[in-house]
């Protein structure tokens, strides 16, 4: 599997698309895609970008041999994939949002009280 494959697979499991990530880490999604068809290489700069939205290493990225290569979002990019999407937001729509987060977590700790 070569770099193209990787970023191709890493961006499939987390259901997202090339524009998605590209803006995420500053470049234009036709750049993006370049990487994934492997007709163009991203620079030094980009690869650790894209290693810490993946939540990758470098080396798996580049010559995919690191055995804890996917893993689980961690709790930081969990915090930087909601930021991203509440910047996309106006003002009213950012407000329902947060909103909403606190409905579910009420909820949430509701059922865990039920359950405990």
């Amino acid at each position: 599997m070569n770099l193209g494959a990787r970023l191709r697979t890493l961006r499939h499991c987390r259901r997202i698309s090339q524009t998605e990530v590209a803006q995420f880490i500053g470049i234009t999604r036709s750049a993006y895609s370049h990487y994934e068809s492997n007709s163009r290489q991203p620079v030094y700069e980009t690869i650790i970008k894209l290693a810490a939205f993946f939540n990758v290493s470098v080396d798996y990225l580049l010559v995919g041999e690191d055995p804890q290569a996917v893993k689980e979002p961690s709790e930081e990019q969990d915090l930087n994939e909601i930021l991203y999407l509440l910047k996309r937001m106006d003002g009213e729509m950012k407000k329902r949002s947060i909103h909403m987060i606190n409905a579910l977590v009420k909820e949430s700790l509701s059922n865990v009280k039920k359950e405990g």
